[in-house]
């Protein structure tokens, strides 16, 4: 199972803003606007590296998730899209 981590230390600002989230990731100079569950799946990246079922086990701690298969192909989703702009990174 593939282990997440963020991109690199102090890769990226994090900012709330009035409902958002804005990410500003140093090494592509991009600033990214994003919601719930984005800036959660990078709160526990930070903390841990993290597989998808442990992003799911962490995130359902505290919130509702709903339907476990449904949660695990949502956070999937969101971690491919997060692989894919270089804010995380397989471990």
């Amino acid at each position: 199972m593939t282990h997440y981590r963020p991109a690199g230390k102090d890769a990226l600002v994090v900012r709330s803003l009035d409902g958002f989230t804005l990410l500003y990731h140093r090494p592509s100079g991009q600033t990214h606007l994003v919601a719930s569950p984005v800036p959660e799946i990078i709160q526990v990246l930070q903390k841990v590296d993290a597989d998808i079922s442990t992003l799911y086990e962490v995130l359902a701690h505290d919130f509702d998730l709903g339907d476990r298969a449904e949660a695990i192909a949502e956070l999937t989703h969101h971690v491919d899209a997060l692989v894919a702009l270089g804010l995380i990174r397989p471990a």
